[in-house]
C-alpha cells in the first residue's frame, strides 16, 4: 500500500512561474470534475503552464499530469530526501527541522502557509524547551528593525535580522535568510507544543515589516536555483511516526514527490497573490447541498492555511453545515446538550463512531472555469482522537469566532467520547 493510502493527506502545491499565478492541487479524497450543473465532464486533458513573461532564469511549469514537475528539472534536487521531513499533528501544527546559526542551533519550525515571515522564538519562554541565541552565532546580523506580526489567534514581536539555515532533510547548502528574533509575544507558543518557531510560506505580500522583505521560500529558490514550487504533505494520525508520538508529512521543496500520491492533481486559480486565496463554488454535507450562495462561501475570503488546525467558516455557513449534521446524523438521540456543547457523547472502546456522522465535500473551481473539482473530507477513523473541527467566524471580525468545535477523547470508563464546545 503506497503512503497516500495510509494517511490523511492533503497535498499543496504551489507552482509560480516568474511570480506569475500559483495553482494549487489537492489531495485528499478528489472526484472527477464536475460542470456548475453538476453533470459530469469528460477528463480534462493535460494542463500546460503559463508563460513566465520573465527572463527565462527560471523553467517553465510542465504538463501537470505527467509531472515533469515530479522530477528536479536540473537533476540536482533529491525529493525522496524530503520525505518525511515534517512531524506534528492534525491538533498543533506540522513542524520541520532546521539548523540556525554558526555553530548551528538546532530548532523544529511550523510550517505556515497562512503567513509570510520566519520567525523563531529569540528568548527563553516557560511553554518551550529551546530557543535561538542570536548572540551565540557569528553569522548573525541584526537588521534593528522591529517587526509584529498578529495570526486570528496570538502575536509576537521581534527584531528582523539575517542568519545562515540549513535544513537537514532538505536542500542541500546554506543559505542566508531574513528571520525575526521574538522578544515578546501573546498566546503564540502553546504549552505542550514541539516547535519553536514558524515557517511563513505564503506571498511576500503579507510580509511584515513591508513586502520588500523577502520570505524564505523566495530566499531559498534565489540561491539554490530551484523551481518555485513547493509541495506539502501532512498525514493523520492512521500514519504516525515510529516511536515519535507524533505523525509525518513531507515539504518538498522545488517540486513534487511522485511516491506521495496516487492519480492526477487538480489545480484551482489563486483568486488573490497574498494569502492563498481560492474560490468555493458549493458546499455539501452528506451528500446534500447547502444550496447557499457562493458569496456566502468566500465571505471575506477563502485561503488555504497550513498552520492553522480547524475548518474555519463563516458564521451563515457554518450554522447551515451544523443544522445538516444534526440532519444526517444517524444518531438522533444526540440531546440538545450535546449539540451546545455542554454534554458528552460516548461509546464503548469497541465500537466506531465514524460511520454514524456525514462527509463533508468542497467543491474548488478548476482552472478550466466551466468547471470544478471536488474535495471529500471524511470522519476520521476509529484510531484517530479528532474528528472534525469547526469554528464560525464573522465576516467582519476575523478574530471572534462562535465556539464550536467537536474533538474525539479517549475516556476509560465508556471509550470514545465527543463533544462540542
Amino acid at each position: 500500500m503506497s503512503r497516500t493510502a495510509g494517511c490523511l493527506l492533503l497535498l499543496l502545491l504551489v507552482a509560480v512561474a516568474e511570480r506569475g499565478r500559483a495553482r494549487f492541487a489537492f489531495r485528499l479524497q478528489v472526484s472527477s470534475p464536475v460542470s456548475p450543473d453538476g453533470a459530469l465532464v469528460p477528463t480534462p486533458v493535460l494542463l500546460k503552464s503559463r508563460s513566465s513573461g520573465g527572463t527565462g532564469s527560471q523553467p517553465a511549469l510542465q504538463e501537470a499530469s505527467g509531472l515533469a514537475l515530479a522530477s528536479d528539472p536540473g537533476g540536482s534536487l533529491n525529493f525522496m530526501a524530503m520525505v518525511d521531513n515534517l512531524q506534528g499533528d492534525s491538533g498543533r501544527g506540522y513542524y520541520i527541522e532546521l539548523l540556525l546559526g554558526t555553530p548551528p542551533q538546532k530548532l523544529n519550525i511550523l510550517v505556515d502557509t497562512g503567513s509570510s515571515n520566519f520567525a523563531v522564538a529569540g528568548a527563553s519562554n516557560t511553554d518551550l524547551t529551546s530557543y535561538f541565541n542570536a548572540e551565540k552565532s557569528s553569522t548573525y546580523k541584526s537588521l534593528d528593525v522591529e517587526v509584529t506580526v498578529k495570526y486570528t489567534q496570538g502575536s509576537w514581536t521581534g527584531i528582523l535580522g539575517t542568519d545562515v539555515i540549513r535544513m537537514p532533510k532538505g536542500i542541500n547548502g546554506t543559505y542566508v535568510i531574513n528571520i525575526a528574533t521574538i522578544f515578546q509575544s501573546e498566546n503564540f507558543f502553546l504549552k505542550g507544543v514541539q516547535w519553536q518557531g514558524i515557517l511563513g510560506l505564503a506571498y511576500s505580500a503579507l510580509a511584515k515589516p513591508s513586502s520588500s522583505t523577502e520570505t524564505f521560500f523566495e530566499s531559498i529558490v534565489n540561491q539554490a536555483k530551484i523551481p518555485n514550487i513547493f509541495s506539502l504533505q501532512m498525514c493523520g494520525a492512521s500514519l504516525p511516526v515510529s516511536g515519535t508520538g507524533t505523525n509525518g508529512g513531507s515539504l518538498v521543496l522545488g517540486g513534487i514527490e511522485p511516491n506521495l500520491y496516487k492519480g492526477k492533481i487538480w489545480y484551482t486559480p489563486i483568486k488573490k497573490e497574498w494569502y492563498y486565496q481560492v474560490e468555493i463554488l458549493k458546499f455539501e454535507v452528506g451528500g446534500q447541498n447547502l444550496n447557499l450562495d457562493c458569496k456566502e462561501y468566500n465571505s471575506d475570503k477563502a485561503i488555504v492555511d497550513s498552520g492553522t488546525t480547524l475548518l474555519r467558516l463563516p458564521e451563515k455557513v457554518f450554522s447551515a453545515v451544523v443544522g445538516a449534521i444534526i440532519q444526517t446524523s444517524l444518531i438522533q438521540e444526540f440531546t440538545s446538550g450535546f449539540w451546545s456543547g455542554t454534554q458528552l457523547a460516548c461509546w464503548d472502546k469497541s465500537e466506531s463512531p465514524w460511520t454514524l456522522f456525514p462527509k463533508i465535500s468542497i467543491y474548488l473551481r478548476d482552472e478550466n472555469s466551466s468547471r470544478s473539482f471536488r474535495i471529500t473530507i471524511l470522519p476520521q477513523k476509529c484510531t484517530v482522537l479528532q474528528y472534525l473541527k469547526l469554528k464560525a467566524l464573522s465576516a467582519l471580525k476575523m478574530q471572534q469566532a462562535l465556539a464550536y468545535q467537536q474533538s474525539l477523547s479517549m475516556n476509560q470508563s465508556c471509550g470514545f467520547c465527543l463533544t462540542l464546545s
